[in-house]
């Protein structure tokens, strides 16, 4: 059964005396989709006289400063994250890694802990996915709130025993306004041929190497399309060869801090992998009117609604069929594109899951204390 949001109202700013103190862990990567999302809490919390901590990498901080959000930064070594949590009134982990990673700081005391679950990327195989399973179960039932970026997160969330799970859509701040298109382009070398477009660690449940499959399709097209991938990570080596061993049409861009003004000098948007129900790239195509096409898994289409161009997961025919359709189809893309805008119109605002988040703070110090 699909879940629906929170809808309590914010209590009344300030928060009171003494400010509410809160503790936002992340793990992973500096470039995870939580990052934003933390980013954007800090400021609506800081500005409504909550204290808040963020406990991160140290190149979170470097790409996506929390300290200039309102946050006090703490690197994520373990004494660290220990002793931020000492002086907590509530805890909140984004993600089953950095919820365990909670957990042990909080051992011992009765700070209550709010889990977000973003999604960690697909389930792994054999030892990892028993081991993945476990931490998933012990972190479901140990948070006193569960928040699921989408519904079949909450769903799984209540699965591994979760007493209180609750859908909670991520919204990350809007991009600025994008420069002079055609510039992005002129720079790609993009000039009377159509640009493809994907932002996203080079991971495998990314779904590039099916990506790379359609682009094998696109090779016999007139004007030859170039698919541009913004990203870094562990596969680089991998698609690189492939790209140059079958000469596909494809750049490997490595990380951009311009992707937004890149995806607005788009004609098409992929997203072709898994494992972000509420992925950047969606948000921002849709937003900035960018004809999207993604692969029909976990929470995208709960996100996109009829606003994108949706494809079985893993299916490289489908994939490049529907950008080889679109491509030829100017008037499909301006319907995509309006149905897309008309869509992101209906996602909560920043300031609406900053209420939602502080409404659940406030039921918390409400509560008896386990």
């Amino acid at each position: 059964m699909s879940s629906s949001p929170v809808t309590s109202p914010a209590p009344a700013q300030p928060y009171g005396r003494p400010p509410l103190r809160t503790v936002h862990v992340l793990g992973g990567s500096a470039g995870d989709g939580g990052c934003a999302h933390v980013r954007s809490l800090a400021t609506g919390l800081a500005a409504r006289g909550v204290r808040v901590t963020v406990c991160a990498p140290v190149a979170a901080e470097g790409e996506y400063d929390f300290t200039g959000a309102g946050a006090r930064f703490e690197p994520d070594a373990a004494s660290a994250l220990r002793a931020a949590c000492a002086g907590a009134d509530v805890v909140h982990a984004h993600g089953v890694r950095a919820g365990m990673r909670a957990l042990l700081a909080l051992r011992g005391r009765r700070v209550p802990l709010v889990v977000s679950w973003h999604g960690d990327g697909p389930p792994a195989a054999g030892a990892l996915g028993r081991l993945g399973r476990l931490l998933e179960r012990q972190v479901a039932r140990a948070a006193a709130v569960v928040l699921g970026a989408s519904s079949d997160l909450v769903d799984l969330a209540r699965l591994r025993g979760a007493r209180d799970a609750r859908l909670a859509p991520v919204a990350i701040p809007a991009a600025p306004e994008p420069d002079d298109p055609g510039k992005a382009r002129a720079e790609l070398g993009v000039v009377g041929r159509p640009l493809l477009i994907a932002v996203g660690g080079l991971a495998p449940h990314r779904g590039y190497p099916v990506l790379l499959d359609a682009a094998r399709d696109w090779r016999a097209m007139d004007p030859l399309p170039l698919l541009v991938i913004a990203g870094e990570g562990p596969l680089r080596a991998e698609l690189s060869r492939r790209i140059e061993a079958e000469g596909l049409p494809v750049r490997l861009l490595g990380h951009r801090r311009d992707a937004a003004q890149l995806l607005a000098a788009a004609d098409l948007a992929v997203l072709p992998g898994r494992g972000e129900p509420r992925a950047p790239l969606a948000q921002e195509a849709l937003r900035a009117g960018v004809p999207l096409v993604a692969a029909a898994v976990g929470g995208v289409p709960e996100l996109v609604g009829e606003g994108a161009a949706l494809v079985p997961y893993g299916d490289a025919p489908a994939l490049s069929g529907t950008v080889t359709a679109l491509l030829a189809d100017p008037d499909r893309r301006a319907s995509l594109a309006a149905a897309g805008r008309a869509q992101a119109a209906t996602w909560p605002s920043e300031d609406d899951t900053v209420a939602q988040v502080l409404s659940v703070y406030d039921e918390l110090m409400e509560r008896p204390r386990r």
